[in-house]
């Protein structure tokens, strides 16, 4: 069986491949901007004018003429105020000088701030008329050139500020918000449709008719956890275990997806007719992986009339459709939106000090649910929890991260340094 690291690297090239043979063919929208936020910018974003665009002051305090003297006890002249949006229109000459404000335009005459600390300006200000001209003295001697935000120091007319495959994130987006910008031009979200396979599976909110039915959970897990990527969910309901349904529903899903996704049918059951209609309908390039829990996973694509489509087939087990998600649905699909390589989100990884023995045998990467926290001196420690069959849903939702464990490693003890796999929403 292919390793887990193996099979990330598979997808990661075929996707690649994929995108590459595509280039010209990729759909394009324009959204406005906070609409945007965690789309993929199809565009290169440049600067229409200078950030700052004009000199502006960092501190408050008083905006000294070019030539003026700025030694320790000088005496300098104030005539006017330069505030945020209300500059100082005025000419200075030299020993001459504004107050100013945080933000403030520096008239064109000034070279130089003066912090107020550094001046008289407390013991003087209760009697200060600021419709007259007053002197200050310097308390500090000040530097030339200080506490002036220069114009275009962040950013020049015409740089590019944003490139094209960049996930728009709240930063970036208050990036353009100051270049002006109210839309962009971003990747056209991917369809994804989800398919849940398996007579005994009900929807959500209707009633279990006997006790051989259970809820289709992971339709509702899967939305949640595809929920901050940038792609519209098709939801093919729930498909019976019958091949001419499961087929008819797979070729729907064929012509209207962009990509796949499949919970259950895709072991070697009787019932179990997902991979015979991949097998008919398309191609599979991987089935099974060296993990634990989610064997039976699939990646495969189909290609009808001039379009492929990729497909992932989860196991049925709801720890298992997690896994799978986290570890090869979700970084697939940020690839496929356009993402660059350096916005994919991927599992964060950290490494943790065990607290109990762990048993485990070879042969397959163990992905064990389990609690971890922050020790005083900032190390980690982290606890699996006591019961570790996939079919339990209580321990994946008390659990605060996965803890991996190695395909050949064969068990650990307490004390021993594990790799953590911390789930996103516990720190969002």
């Amino acid at each position: 069986m292919i390793s887990v690291n193996e099979l990330k690297q598979a997808i990661n090239e075929r996707l690649e491949n994929y995108l590459t043979s595509r280039l010209g063919e990729v759909k394009t929208i324009t959204m406005g901007l906070l609409e945007a936020q965690n789309h993929i910018l199809a565009q290169d974003i440049a600067a229409s004018f200078d950030i700052p665009r004009q000199n502006l002051s960092s501190m408050d305090g008083f905006a000294m003429a070019t030539g003026s003297y700025l030694d320790h006890d000088s005496q300098l002249e104030i005539i006017g105020e330069s505030g945020a949006g209300k500059p100082f229109n005025g000419r200075l000459k030299p020993n001459q000088g504004v107050r100013i404000f945080t933000g403030a335009v520096v008239p064109n005459d000034c070279d130089t701030v003066v912090m107020q600390e550094d001046t008289n300006l407390g013991d003087i200000q209760p009697s200060l008329d600021n419709s007259q001209t007053y002197h200050i003295r310097l308390t500090q001697s000040a530097k030339v050139g200080a506490n002036i935000r220069r114009q275009g120091e962040e950013v020049q007319a015409g740089e590019t500020v944003l490139t094209i495959g960049k996930r728009l994130n709240p930063s970036d987006i208050s990036l353009l918000a100051n270049l002006g910008v109210d839309s962009v031009l971003v990747f056209q979200p991917l369809t994804v449709g989800i398919i849940a396979t398996g007579d005994e599976l009900v929807d959500v909110g209707q009633p279990l008719a006997t006790l051989a039915q259970i809820y289709n959970s992971n339709t509702p897990t899967l939305k949640a956890l595809l929920k901050q990527l940038p792609i519209a969910i098709q939801d093919y309901g729930i498909v019976p275990d019958n091949l001419e349904t499961t087929c008819r529903t797979v070729q729907q899903a064929i012509a209207e997806c962009d990509v796949i996704i499949s919970t259950a049918g895709v072991s070697v059951g009787d019932y179990d007719f997902l991979t015979q209609v991949i097998q008919a309908l398309g191609k599979i390039h991987h089935y099974k992986v060296a993990m634990k829990p989610g064997k039976p996973f699939i990646f495969g694509e189909f290609a009808q009339d001039k379009k492929t489509v990729m497909y992932f087939g989860l196991p049925g087990n709801p720890l298992s459709t997690v896994v799978c998600c986290l570890n090869f649905v979700q970084p697939a699909l940020w690839q496929l939106s356009g993402v660059i390589q350096s916005d994919i989100q991927k599992p964060l990884q950290l490494f943790a000090k065990t607290t109990h023995d762990i048993k485990k045998q070879a042969g397959r990467q163990d992905y064990q649910r389990a609690i971890f926290c922050q020790n005083e001196d900032g190390s980690f420690s982290v606890t699996p929890l006591s019961a570790q069959d996939s079919h339990r849903v209580k321990q994946l939702s008390h659990a605060n991260c996965l803890l991996v464990l190695p395909k050949d490693n064969a068990g650990v003890k307490a004390g021993e340094i594990v790799t953590v796999q911390p789930f996103s929403w516990n720190f969002s």
